[in-house]
């Protein structure tokens, strides 16, 4: 071997030396960098002698990596959910905490109880009334603050969705750099690195599938395997808007086409929900639209079916003396619809005194099958010979009036008990009711099928169908037509996309009811628009089929506003059916219709979607139902956390910098140096003494 060819080998051993001990020195420079793949400097033998530097490359596995993403994906739903559900469940209270929805029921029992006495009655009706708007208040105040909880989810996801568009360039432009460089002979490991980085994080927001490509690029794909990256960048469209409160319903989120300046563009045609998108926006998006929404239903159930059970018993119980006049509530029906009342019911007038001034008593069952609301009044004002009358106006709202200005009026159930729907009559035209609200009947309709739906041709509603994790399954918007049955709504329903997951059904009560098939358990039914109005009367399909608008009849109901003003219209007092013309039929000492109310609140109450149950125990489980998710959520997370923990481990094991390993690498490094420098100096001697010989 000449001296040229010692010197050259020397020389290259230098260099690979040189660049090992700055991939080394690289390493140990980012020991403490998230995500960093050490990097390893390939230097292979040459057979014409010395050897050969190649770029720096990444040690690194992509299935590790992978597997990374997956779970970070994981951890970010989890994460979300265990945080707005904890904060759900604060919202409660403590179990047992008397300002807590349970305690607010038993408050109302105790102050029931104590109408039953006969001492200090005004003073213990003020006490009954305000513990029930005590229990209202404690369940708006709650509403509310689960609307501005959905406010912060709805921030959230916007903030997140904007997120991962900055991550969705960052990665695109990345993509560039690392082809260019990988072209070029160039080592990509820094901006791979990055980009690795940048998915990781995205994969938190939205877990997604990471496909690498031969020139270097990656492809991304949500879990479903809609693109979101391959040859063209999309974006995420949100357009929300206002932020700072909660809607009812929120648009859907669409990927578009990033223009020339990576902004987005034109529509690609495509949404994705959170059973497509998961992570962190998959786990905000099912807090939207499920979770705290099927909260909401759950407060205004507890609502309606506590105004279900204070009404029935008001209803049954009149004041004394009684009211010149009762006013209803718009229920939706006119004069010519369907009676469909079973049972009896009397129609009284008192005086002042109590004494019985006129009554009549209309049996429904006999009045024939095709009689109509128009015929039950024109029965009972025929019955009462011009000492009473009782209209409906063009909202369905009964009035039954006193003609002399010093009498009162009485309705009371007769035997057996009038009923339509489950309320006898007073109850279902609310005339004597302690809660109402101005969205809601707060009792079933009792439609049949055959009865007119009351809808014209041109109104809508809007209904969505979506599975327990908030994902759309459906939508349809139902389109009755002018002249149509309730039971052609109902054929409706069944023969549309929602059909396909489920069965509706109207039940004997009037309500309408879905089924969910066993594969989609948990699907829930909203309704986020409705155009509908039955007959002018300007009551809708969602107040009449009972799917759904718990939660708006709590937003607008409360106690009655006449009686919130004066407590001592609650009626406690019962009416004497069998008392006789000019015989006293009221006893101002009466408590018997307090008794009723301690009855119907210790009873079982419909709760209609909720089902049927005890008021103390419906508030008890939705307390500890809101207390169990919150700790399956936290429990989630440490489950997702732990995976997500060992999957980086078990990557960085692999890719991570060992200090150990690299002062190893550094001290061969630096004896391969000092060797190959050792030659070139030994070479140098050697001509200086060929050149001394030769002089």
């Amino acid at each position: 071997m000449s001296l040229n060819e010692i010197l050259g080998t020397a020389v290259s051993g230098l260099a690979a030396s040189q660049a090992g001990l700055r991939s080394v020195s690289n390493n140990i420079a980012n020991v403490n960098t998230p995500g960093y793949a050490r990097e390893k400097t390939a230097i292979t033998s040459n057979a014409y002698g010395g050897v050969s530097i190649g770029e720096p490359t990444r040690v690194a596995d992509r299935f590790l990596e992978e597997t990374v993403y997956r779970r970070a994906g994981d951890t970010g739903q989890a994460d979300v959910q265990a945080n707005y559900t904890s904060r759900l469940q604060a919202l409660l209270g403590t179990p047992g905490d008397a300002s807590g929805l349970p305690g607010r029921i038993d408050a109302i029992s105790a102050a029931a109880i104590d109408l039953t006495g006969t001492a200090g009655a005004t003073q213990k009706k003020a006490v009954f009334v305000a513990a029930v708007q005590d229990a209202i208040g404690g369940l708006k105040q709650t509403q509310a603050d689960t609307q501005a909880l959905a406010s912060d989810v709805a921030g959230d996801l916007s903030a997140s969705v904007d997120r991962a568009n900055v991550l969705l360039k960052q990665i695109y432009t990345l993509n560039g750099t690392v082809s260019q460089a990988q072209g070029q002979g160039r080592s990509t490991a820094a901006a791979t690195d990055q980009r690795n980085s940048a998915i990781e994080e995205l994969s938190g927001l939205m877990k997604v599938t990471v496909r690498n490509q031969s020139d270097g690029r990656v492809t991304i794909e949500t879990s479903n395997g809609t693109a979101l990256l391959d040859d063209r960048l999309r974006q995420l469209s949100y357009p929300v808007g206002d932020q700072a409160a909660a809607q009812s319903s929120y648009p859907a989120i669409t990927l578009r086409f990033a223009d020339g300046d990576l902004a987005a563009g034109a529509s690609t045609g495509e949404k994705i929900d959170t059973g497509t998108i998961s992570g962190k926006i998959g786990g905000l998006v099912a807090l939207r639209d499920q979770t705290l929404p099927a909260f909401q239903e759950k407060l205004g159930a507890l609502f309606t079916g506590l105004a279900g059970t204070l009404n029935a018993a008001s209803n049954a119980a009149t004041t004394v003396p009684a009211p010149n006049s009762l006013e209803g509530h718009a229920t939706g029906l006119t004069a010519g619809d369907r009676l469909g009342f079973t049972g009896a019911a009397t129609f009284a007038v008192t005086d002042a005194s109590g004494k019985l001034v006129a009554k009549t008593s209309l049996d429904f069952s006999t009045m024939g099958a095709n009689a109509t609301v128009g015929d039950a009044l024109s029965a009972i004002n025929a019955g009462l010979n011009g000492a009473a009358t009782a209209s409906l106006d063009a909202t369905g709202t009964l009035t039954f009036t006193a003609a002399a200005s010093g009498n009162g009026v009485v309705v009371a159930q007769g035997t057996p008990a009038s009923d339509r729907g489950g309320a006898g009559f007073s109850q279902y035209f609310g005339l004597n009711d302690v809660v109402r609200s101005d969205t809601s009947p707060l009792v079933p309709t009792g439609f049949t099928a055959g009865d007119a739906s009351g809808f014209a041709t041109g109104q809508t509603a809007e209904i969505d169908l979506r599975d327990g994790n908030g994902r759309m399954l459906a939508a349809h918007v139902l389109t009755p037509a002018t002249g149509g049955t309730i039971g052609d709504l109902v054929t409706e329903l069944n023969g549309s996309d929602l059909g396909q997951y489920g069965s509706f059904a109207l039940a004997a009560n009037g309500r309408f009811q879905f089924t969910p098939k066993a594969s989609v358990g948990g699907a829930a039914i909203s309704i986020p628009s409705d155009s509908t109005d039955r007959l002018g009367t300007g009551v809708s399909f969602t107040a009449l089929s009972g799917l759904t608008g718990a939660a708006d009849a709590l937003t607008n109901g409360g106690v009655r506003v006449d009686l919130a003003g004066d407590t001592r219209k609650l009626p406690v007092a019962t009416f004497d059916a069998s008392a006789g013309i000019g015989r006293q039929a009221l006893g101002t000492g009466d408590t018997s219709g307090a008794t009723g109310l301690v009855n119907a609140l210790a009873g079982t109450t419909d709760f209609g979607t909720g089902g049927k149950a005890a008021l103390e125990t419906y508030a008890a489980n939705l307390v500890s139902s809101a207390g169990i998710d919150a700790n399956q959520a936290a429990s989630r997370l440490s489950v997702a956390s732990a995976s997500q923990t060992d999957a980086i481990n078990r990557r960085d094991n692999f890719s991570g910098v060992n200090l150990d390993e690299e002062l190893s690498q550094m001290v061969v490094l630096q004896n391969s140096y000092s060797a190959a420098a050792r030659v070139i100096s030994t070479a140098s001697q050697m001509y200086d003494t060929l050149l001394n010989m030769i002089k």
